[in-house]
């Protein structure tokens, strides 16, 4: 009676669907419906505005703001409170009453370090009655390695980080962790935001002797390609549009690519000076096999190598003998490869070397960077499949069938071939000192080029600015000088852009609401004064990260409860002003991380190459892989602690989605994702209901839930919302989950005498001699639906 198999699904649907998903619908509902009524109502009500002008996003940071004084001093903490407290003065507003200690605790584990406190912390912050007990809370998060974990994913979000290059391939990256790695630490050290912005526009550059300086540049490395362009040209026009792209929107919240096709209709910026700003990345190539500096080899890395070692050794005899064919053919291959490119692609390919000019010397690196042996093999086919076609040699035939049964033979060694890792690692690099020229595009059109331009910035960001391009030995310099004006207090949009995220990251929504859209289309800051105040302070402390979030988690205003108030709703109903905690969802990483989390089953390993954990048998997950490695799209790890790792570490194809969180509004790798969006389906609670992958992590965690309860129901029962809640159940809510046990436990003893029935119980006991079966399979199904319920989802 151990089969951990669902087969109460459609009774524990019904059960838990009304307990969770109804809750979500019905509080979303009543949300909706108060906030219409409340708009209704507020009509007379005198309307949130903002006091910030027109240009507020381009005019200079103001560096001495003055703190309001708000009075109410018992409820100010910071002065950050003094700027909320100002406002909620003006419409007659008092801030809410201070959450309870255990909601505090799990919001800010939540926000910090994407993971729910344990049971002990609770009790041990509630219990601390020291006067710095918040601040020591808020310290020991901010010093957890999760704390990088948790600021990664929001950044990567940003990089549109993905582990695979998109397009009809997807081919694998199989180094682009080391990306992932470099953000994780970046925040755990607590690395300053401007070196932080440098190191991934210009590490090359700026620290050409620095191995991580050079990994940081996959931020611009990291663009969706397709290798099989036959355009080579124009994939130099779009990877540096990718790059102008990103950067406006990453650090600038400037959608700047608007004024690729034409002058921006709203914000002053031109045609001409997009290109000016797509300039600084024309001589920029990405460089995907850089060999790892001796003695900065991880335990990951030297696995793989030893592997890798072992394959090599053991398909040598076949790859030489397929080496010997297409040697035969290599010639007459390659040429016939080449002539496929498109016209301007083929006029660099065929020009002597001594005639390149610096595009012809872009183009040449990009085909040698995706040239492969398959694109012989390739020709080996293609000339081989059809006697009718006039590319048919019939020499080839006897060569291709051998080549064929090579490959065939080649795959009785695939059970050594390594699944993941590498050798390498990606940066960005540059060509030399000289960049291919950059033209204006009539409506963007690559095709249709207009004038030349040199970099420049927009006069909209940096009209007074002294912009200095100074060359290297082996670069142009460009991106260096772009960089310095990103990550300089100078800048208008850097510091408030960064802060306002994460505002927006702790409370749900910005300063300025729309996180992506600093400028005259996007809304004004609800308190301009405090987006200043917090952007010039990030400056002067040295653009410390951890202090930014330190001090706005432990202000008065993050502290407020997140009850709902009829005072504060009939005059602020989208709670701008913030007289109450905004709830939030969980995001997907948070909901599948805590949940292992709580089950006592996730594998805190820190860093490493992408995992694969499972995935519904049913899935399809593509044919194999035509990127050199073989391998299908999704191979199942079979270390099962891959499949406990957190989800920052998923492997993240982009033509693939994650099936277990993909209904949960996960980041789109495919451009810049900058607020996660909140939807609710049915999809989500039958996802989570009838995955086996979470109904496993139910008995492991009604396993623990026994282990450090007892026997007794009343203990399991207050045990199990400690764990997920951080507190205990209300006497209502567990006189329900007593009846709602006492008949799951009924029905489960009926059913055992159908035919083919099985239960499912409780897993990682010690001692099951004295448990009742019936029982304890009851009991992991009231766990399975207690950890779908909306309480758990959201953080309040």
């Amino acid at each position: 009676m151990n089969k951990k198999k669902l087969y109460l699904a459609v009774v524990l649907g019904l059960s838990a669907s009304v307990f969770s998903l109804g809750q979500a619908y019905a509080a979303d509902a009543k949300d909706d419906a108060a906030k219409k009524t409340a708009a209704a109502k507020a009509e007379k009500v005198k309307p949130i505005t903002s006091t910030a002008s027109r240009d507020w996003a381009y005019e200079p940071v103001k560096t001495d703001v003055v703190v309001p004084d708000a009075g109410h001093s018992k409820w100010v903490r910071s002065p950050i409170d003094n700027f909320i407290l100002a406002r909620l003065n003006e419409y007659n507003l008092k801030p809410a009453p201070e959450a309870d200690r255990a909601t505090y605790i799990r919001r800010v584990t939540l926000d910090l370090i994407g993971l729910l406190p344990t049971p002990a912390e609770v009790e041990a912050f509630e219990k601390d009655k020291s006067p710095d007990a918040y601040e020591k809370l808020v310290d020991r998060l901010l010093a957890s390695p999760h704390f990088g974990e948790r600021q990664a994913r929001r950044w990567l979000d940003l990089a549109r980080y993905a582990d695979s290059a998109g397009f009809q391939n997807d081919q694998t990256r199989p180094n682009n962790w080391r990306y992932r790695d470099y953000v994780i630490k970046a925040f755990n050290d607590n690395k300053p935001f401007d070196t932080f912005i440098r190191e991934q526009i210009a590490g090359d550059e700026l620290w050409p002797d620095s191995q991580e300086a050079k990994i940081a540049t996959g931020l611009l490395a990291g663009y969706p390609d397709n290798f099989n362009s036959r355009d080579l040209v124009q994939r130099h026009y779009q990877i540096s549009t990718d790059m102008t792209d990103l950067v406006g929107e990453t650090f600038l919240a400037s959608t700047i690519g608007c004024a690729r096709c034409h002058n921006h209709k709203i914000d002053k910026i031109s045609q001409k000076e997009y290109f000016q700003l797509q300039a600084f990345f024309a001589n920029t190539f990405n460089n995907e096999r850089f060999e790892l500096a001796k003695g900065t080899e991880t335990q990951w890395d030297i696995d793989f190598v030893t592997a890798q070692a072992t394959y090599q050794a053991a398909i040598k005899p076949i790859t030489d003998q397929q080496k010997a064919i297409l040697d035969k053919v290599r010639t007459a291959g390659r040429k016939y490869h080449n002539e496929r490119y498109l016209t301007d692609s083929r006029d660099a390919i065929f020009k002597p070397k001594e005639q390149w000019n610096p595009l012809d010397k872009w183009v040449n690196a990009r085909l040698n960077a995706v040239a492969s042996e398959r694109d012989i093999a390739a020709y080996l086919k293609e000339t081989t499949s059809n006697k009718d076609h006039p590319q048919y040699v019939a020499a080839n035939v006897e060569l291709w069938n051998e080549y064929e049964r090579l490959t065939e033979e080649l795959k009785k060694f695939d059970h050594l071939r390594p699944r993941r890792g590498s050798k390498t690692y990606t940066a960005l690099t540059e060509l030399g000192t000289e960049a291919p020229e950059t033209r204006v595009r009539f409506n963007g059109i690559h095709e249709r080029p207009l004038e030349a331009v040199e970099p420049g910035l927009p006069k909209l960001w940096a009209a007074n600015y002294d912009l200095k391009i100074t060359p290297t030995a082996t670069s142009t310099g460009r991106r260096t000088a772009l960089a310095n004006w990103i990550a300089s207090a100078e800048n208008p949009l850097t510091s408030r852009v960064y802060v306002n995220r994460v505002w927006a990251q702790l409370f749900n929504k910005g300063i300025a609401g729309i996180v992506e859209d600093f400028g005259r289309a996007g809304e004004k800051p609800t308190h301009p004064e405090l987006l200043d105040y917090l952007a010039s302070n990030f400056t002067k402390n040295g653009w410390n990260v951890k202090q930014l979030q330190r001090d706005i988690v432990l202000s008065a205003v993050y502290r407020q409860s997140s009850d709902e108030r009829a005072d504060a709703l009939k005059v602020d109903p989208n709670n701008k002003l913030l007289a109450s905690y905004p709830r939030k969802r969980l995001e997907a990483e948070e909901l599948r991380d805590s949940l292992l989390y709580a089950s006592g089953e996730l594998d805190e390993t820190i860093g490493g190459p992408a995992v694969f954990p499972k995935v519904p048998s049913s899935l399809v997950a593509g044919n194999t892989l035509n990127n050199g490695q073989g391998g299908a799209l999704w191979e199942e790890a079979k270390d099962p602690n891959d499949h406990k790792r957190r989800s920052i570490y998923t492997f993240v194809r982009r033509s693939l989605p994650y099936p277990l969180t993909a209904s949960f509004d996960p980041a789109d790798p495919s451009k810049p994702h900058h607020k996660r969006d909140v939807t609710t389906t049915p999809l989500q609670a039958l996802t989570l209901f009838n995955s086996d992958v979470v109904f496993g992590w139910s008995q492991a965690l009604a396993g623990r839930v026994i282990s450090e309860a007892g026997a007794n129901e009343s203990a399991q029962i207050d045990k199990l919302y400690e764990i997920l809640f951080s507190r205990k159940p209300t006497s209502k809510e567990k006189s329900a989950l007593k009846g709602f046990l006492k008949e799951q436990q009924k029905l489960v003893e009926s059913k055992t005498w159908t035919d083919k029935f099985e239960v499912a119980v409780p897993t990682g006991l010690k001692d099951t001699k004295n448990l009742d079966p019936f029982k304890a399979a009851a009991f992991v199904d009231l766990v399975h639906a207690v950890a779908n319920s909306n309480d758990f989802a959201y953080r309040f």
